[in-house]
This record gives structure tokens, C-alpha cells and sequence, in this order.
């Protein structure tokens, strides 16, 4: 069962916590991480890009010249796709890029990616992160106490004060612990967790 330091933002050791072994000490399996990484972005991508075929196209209703005589090849439109400004042959058309994997997947995957930041000692526990003003300067100075510099943070709830003084900071994003995936712990370099949030993540992920 992993053991992870538990400190408070002077960077000065509170305690220790045992960490479920499901959870944080699992099969880093890469194939699921990445089919579930697949999944995140698919889904984010909007599908609008769009073309006219040659029934969609403006205009071409008059047959340009005659069939014969004019020593031209023939032509029945202007807008076929043969033509400048003709209709678009197998172009982009409005559609859903997304697709799903099983719970039990996604479950597997969130538990290889934490357990790989485990393995990398890039995972951080700290007791809480107080702040009582909006203030990017102290939260800056936080940061390299630690030597930390992209960042996820998981919070056990929502504190305004800590999202808006990281809002300008670069790589750093604050989720709740109910919003943990796959793709923003592998997108950052470590992962910062507040101690509550542990515990929620571990019965989420074990239930």
C-alpha cells in the first residue's frame, strides 16, 4: 500500500497517508489510458466542418452550351465538380466524432494514470491550501516552494479565492475531485491533491 507525505504550503511534512492500493497502486495499462484519452478528445471535437455537394451549390440551373458543335467538351452545369466553384465531391459534412468506452474502462484508466503519477513521484498531498485574499503572487510562491510548474489541482470543493489566484497562471488548472480524468493528469506534469479530496477520489473509484 503506497505511502505519500501530507504537507502544508510552507512545504513543511504534516503527516503520512496510506493510500488505497486499488486505486493508486493499479496496472498502468497503456492501451486503456489511451483508448480513454481517444475518448475525451473525440468527444471534444465540435464536427461543424461542412461542404456543399453539387445539389447544394448556387446556381448551374441552364445547361452552359449546347450538346454538340461547339467543339468544347460537353457540359450539363456549371456547377459540377469538375468546375471552379463547382459542388464538393466527398467533402466534410456536419457529424459526431465521439464514442464511448465501458465504465469499467474509464474506471481502469483513471486508476493507471493516477497510479502512474505515484510511480513517478509526481503526485503531492497537502492538508489544505489556504486563501484568504485573491492573491497570484502568494499562490506563485506556493508553486516554487515546491519546484512545481504544470500543475493539476484537485480540490475536495470549490474555493474561489484558490481558483482566481491560479486563473493566470500558465499550466496550472483547478478541478474537483469528481472532475479527475485521464487526459488532464497526463496533460500536466504533476498532480496536486488536497487531502479531502483523497478519500473521495478512492470511493468514487472503488465503489
Amino acid at each position: 500500500m503506497p505511502v505519500i507525505s501530507v504537507y502544508d504550503i510552507e512545504k513543511n511534512k504534516i503527516s503520512e497517508v496510506e493510500l488505497d492500493e486499488a486505486v493508486f497502486s493499479a496496472p498502468v495499462k497503456e492501451h486503456l489510458i489511451h483508448e480513454v484519452v481517444r475518448m475525451q478528445l473525440a468527444s471534444r471535437r465540435r464536427g461543424t466542418a461542412s461542404t456543399k455537394r453539387r445539389s447544394e451549390v448556387r446556381g448551374g440551373g441552364r445547361k452552359p452550351w449546347r450538346q454538340k458543335g461547339t467543339g468544347r467538351a460537353r457540359a450539363g452545369t456549371i456547377r459540377s465538380p469538375l468546375w471552379r466553384g463547382g459542388g464538393i465531391v466527398f467533402g466534410p459534412h456536419p457529424r459526431d466524432y465521439s464514442f464511448k468506452v465501458t465504465k469499467k474502462v474509464r474506471k481502469a484508466a483513471l486508476k493507471a494514470a493516477l497510479s502512474l503519477k505515484v510511480q513517478q513521484d509526481k503526485l503531492w498531498i497537502l492538508r489544505d491550501f489556504p486563501m484568504d485574499e485573491i492573491k497570484t503572487k502568494k499562490f506563485k510562491e506556493v508553486l516554487d516552494r515546491f519546484d512545481l510548474t504544470s500543475v493539476l489541482f484537485v480540490l475536495d470543493k470549490s474555493d474561489p479565492m484558490l481558483e482566481k489566484s491560479s486563473r493566470n497562471i500558465k499550466d496550472i488548472k483547478m478541478i474537483r475531485s469528481e472532475g479527475v480524468n485521464v487526459y488532464d493528469i497526463l496533460r500536466h506534469e504533476s498532480i496536486v491533491l488536497l487531502e479531502p479530496s483523497v478519500k473521495m477520489i478512492e470511493r468514487a473509484l472503488s465503489a
